[in-house]
């Protein structure tokens, strides 16, 4: 009998992300996805897979609120649910990956001596939360882990985690890459990517809408929410001349395959420049980070905070 093994995913990136894991053979002949129920973008996600060829012995799941008793991968390594998980059921060794910026400090904390607790960045936890966190990265590292990533790791922290004993995997979207685009790529030249810094309180509001506005001053532009983009900036970005608004869910890794050369994408910080340089740059697209100004940031924006936000697009701002 074949061993299943399972995936667990909590975003649209992790779904992808998960599947290019499998494709990898990272983990095993047969994997099952579970999604984490109640996410609309993980079911348009799910769609846009299940129109593509996925790699012989994926299986995508429905939607669930239970979690495997030992996924084999998982996205949210911060997660205290996950967390409980682990010390529940000691889990072997564990595929982590891709989950946006989250994977760089991931990354950090791992390679980090003595053990850190695995926390968000942005995390002020309790003693109790603390624990957790610090069990969590003892159980990880006991049973071994091994982090499957697009993202470019500076090399000093590559050779860090490495000598920690973390497996650290690069890949480059084969299996996407591979696959024939699901619909073409919208007509204007100018493909802006939404960004949750506004709705986290990290960015002005209305300086980003200022240079949306502005922008589109200049060109056409097609814009794709974040999917933790606040609904009703969305909204108000919808109504500014110029800007064509696309509903969405699906990770732009999927729903941007179809454009064209001389096209450009232009986002703020995000996990997505570095993604999507790889899958449209062999196509003549440019894929443009835009360097924050000082006063777009607001004061919950911690100069560390800055640096890690911009740090894995090479961003500086």
């Amino acid at each position: 009998m074949v061993k299943q093994a399972s995936a667990w995913v909590e975003s649209p990136l992790q779904m992808l992300c998960a599947v290019e894991a499998h494709h990898a053979g990272l983990l095993g002949p047969a994997t099952t996805v579970v999604p984490r129920a109640r996410l609309r973008a993980l079911k348009a996600t799910g769609r846009e897979l299940r129109g593509l060829d996925l790699p012989a012995g994926l299986e995508l799941a429905e939607p669930s609120e239970r979690m495997p008793r030992r996924p084999a991968a998982v996205g949210d390594a911060f997660s205290g649910r996950v967390q409980l998980r682990w010390l529940a059921a000691f889990p072997g060794r564990v595929v982590v990956v891709d989950d946006g910026m989250a994977t760089i400090r991931l990354l950090e904390l791992l390679a980090a001596k003595p053990y850190r607790p695995l926390l968000r960045a942005r995390a002020q936890p309790g003693a109790l939360r603390a624990a957790l966190g610090l069990a969590a990265a003892i159980r990880l590292r006991a049973g071994g882990v091994t982090v499957f990533t697009a993202l470019p790791v500076p090399p000093h922290l590559a050779e860090a985690v490495r000598r920690a004993g973390v497996d650290l995997v690069r890949h480059e979207f084969v299996w996407l890459r591979g696959q024939p685009p699901s619909e073409p790529g919208p007509a204007e030249r100018t493909v802006v990517l939404g960004t949750s810094l506004v709705r986290n309180g990290l960015v002005h509001r209305e300086r980003y809408l200022r240079w949306l506005t502005d922008l589109a001053a200049e060109e056409p532009l097609a814009y794709y929410p974040h999917r933790r983009e606040d609904p009703v900036d969305v909204a108000v970005i919808r109504e500014r001349p110029g800007i064509t608004v696309h509903d969405g869910g699906a990770p732009a890794e999927l729903t941007l395959r179809g454009l064209d050369p001389g096209q450009r994408v232009v986002s703020l910080p995000s996990t997505a420049i570095s993604s999507l340089r790889v899958l449209l740059g062999p196509r003549g697209v440019a894929v443009e980070p835009v360097d924050v100004p000082d006063d777009w940031w607001t004061s919950r924006a911690a100069p560390a905070l800055r640096s890690h936000l911009t740090g894995v697009t090479g961003v500086t701002g």
